[in-house]
């Protein structure tokens, strides 16, 4: 019964927010708490969700003081030349800039921190998207698989996670994984291709005075930096000639013009080109004492955001306009990691999440024994979008490394198994960061769901199918 009725929550939730009947925010509070009474457990409701605010309350402190890090690390340009040179490379070509936002994103997922690549990447590419009128559910879409792909890192959390439930050495894992996962960000770049080609083909033909025309309508301002997207005092004021056409990404001659196509304004008053070395320097200390786990996470970010706003910001009244600039992503992420703390309270509490995977287990023919390798990377698809990783990680997969070692599958077969749904998992209703994706670019949850489902699943199983045929798997 609570397998059914396990199911059926996390079905209705999906249903709900995809068919825009419920905010995210209502349904990941409400539907749960009606759940747990169907279950008869509704006088320990407030338990349940007590529990799961408590275990996510770090998380939502570590996204707080992340959000407003990087919001300033934005703002006063630490990024502004990687995102120069992405931007370089996307000129006005939808194309150009589908693949660039893949390649930004992966590139920033080396930290491992999924809310840190989407804030860079929602500030660097938001405009450009919103210039040319491209669909910001494929920005939000490729942005997740990308970062899905690299979240496997060993210090990304789901190798780690792994390693740690397995009692196996997260390199073992990894290590042998890379042309599997190389073949994943392959496919990535290759449907992000695919997809920009598309837009190129939808949007026809377009020219920089008639983007900056529809700007003088609609003022489109830069998510998460706080500052203008565009520049207006360039492109438009210096009378240049029209950007090539959209569908020729450049080739017509007007290079110059689309080189105005500017993600952070280069003029904007945050700016402190003096402390650019302090703030590299700063942001790769916080980076390696992430990775060293010198402090916890949420302290990390604690620290390094209060010593970055006095060195960048030292007037108060500064200090203040920042954080009241960032101020709005913080309440909202914040705000859906709380909420979502009563789902997975309720999930785990009632004590449907174990029912749900062992239901699972249990299926599993006798005959596919020896395919249990085969079998994890299928069921992480599914198993890591509904569950957390830690559910997952520390709750079914040693059940399936036993089922595995009984038929002659090694532990590590298994465990090298188990990351192939990441690139799914980076966009489950569970996952905190995929809050910071879709609200700086003002995306509906249950449209990015909508469009990066079939995607991501296709991109796993190109993984997994890798894995395979290199017989890593």
């Amino acid at each position: 019964m609570l397998t059914i009725l396990g199911f059926a929550m996390i079905a209705t939730f999906l249903v709900l927010i995809m068919m825009k009947k419920m905010s995210p925010i209502a349904a990941l509070v409400l539907i749960p708490a009606l759940f747990c009474v169907f279950v008869g457990k509704g006088a320990q409701l407030g338990d349940y969700v007590i529990d799961g605010v408590s275990s996510l309350a770090p998380t939502a402190a570590m996204l707080m003081f992340a959000i407003v890090y990087f919001g300033v690390m934005i703002d006063v340009g630490l990024f502004d030349p990687i995102v120069r040179a992405i931007l370089k490379f996307c000129k006005a070509d939808p194309m150009r800039i589908v693949v660039g936002t893949a390649l930004l994103a992966a590139i920033v997922s080396l930290d491992g921190d999924g809310s840190t690549t989407f804030m860079i990447t929602v500030s660097a590419m938001y405009p450009l998207y919103k210039r040319l009128k491209m669909s910001l559910v494929v920005m939000t879409g490729v942005a997740a698989m990308a970062n899905g792909v690299m979240n496997t890192l060993p210090w990304g959390g789901p190798t780690a996670r792994a390693a740690t439930a397995l009692k196996v050495d997260a390199t073992d894992i990894f290590v042998p994984m890379i042309p599997a996962l190389a073949a994943g960000l392959l496919a990535v770049l290759v449907l992000s291709y695919v997809l920009g080609l598309r837009e190129r083909r939808r949007l026809g033909t377009l020219t920089l005075d008639e983007v900056l025309a529809e700007e003088k309508e609609t003022e489109t301002v830069l998510v998460g930096a706080g500052a203008a997207a565009g520049t207006g005092t360039g492109s438009g004021a210096t009378g240049k000639a029209s950007a090539p056409a959209a569908g020729t990404g450049g080739s017509t001659g007007g290079d110059e013009a689309a080189d105005d196509f500017q993600g952070l304004d280069p003029n904007r008053p945050t700016l402190r080109p003096k402390l650019y070395w302090f703030n590299a320097l700063l942001t790769v200390a916080l980076l390696t004492a992430m990775i060293m786990e010198l402090l916890p996470i949420p302290v990390l970010f604690l620290l390094g955001a209060a010593l970055a706003l006095t060195v960048n910001f030292p007037h108060i009244p500064d200090q203040k306009a920042r954080i009241a600039a960032h101020a709005d992503n913080v309440l909202n992420v914040s705000g859906m990691v709380f909420a979502a703390a009563v789902f997975t309270g309720v999930l785990t509490g009632t004590g449907m999440v174990d029912h749900m995977a062992t239901w699972l287990v249990d299926i599993i023919p006798a005959g596919m024994g020896p395919h249990m390798g085969l079998v994890t990377g299928l069921l992480s698809l599914p198993l890591t979008y509904f569950m957390s990783n830690d559910g997952f990680y520390f709750g079914v997969l040693p059940v399936l490394a036993e089922a595995g070692q009984a038929h002659g599958v090694s532990t590590l077969e298994i465990a090298r198994a188990s990351i192939v749904g990441q690139p799914l998992h980076m966009s489950s209703p569970l996952v905190p960061a995929v809050y910071v994706l879709v609200g700086m670019a003002k995306v509906e949850f249950g449209d990015h769901t909508r469009f990066v489902v079939k995607w991501a699943a296709l991109t796993c199983l190109v993984v997994l199918g890798a894995g395979i045929l290199f017989g890593i798997i």
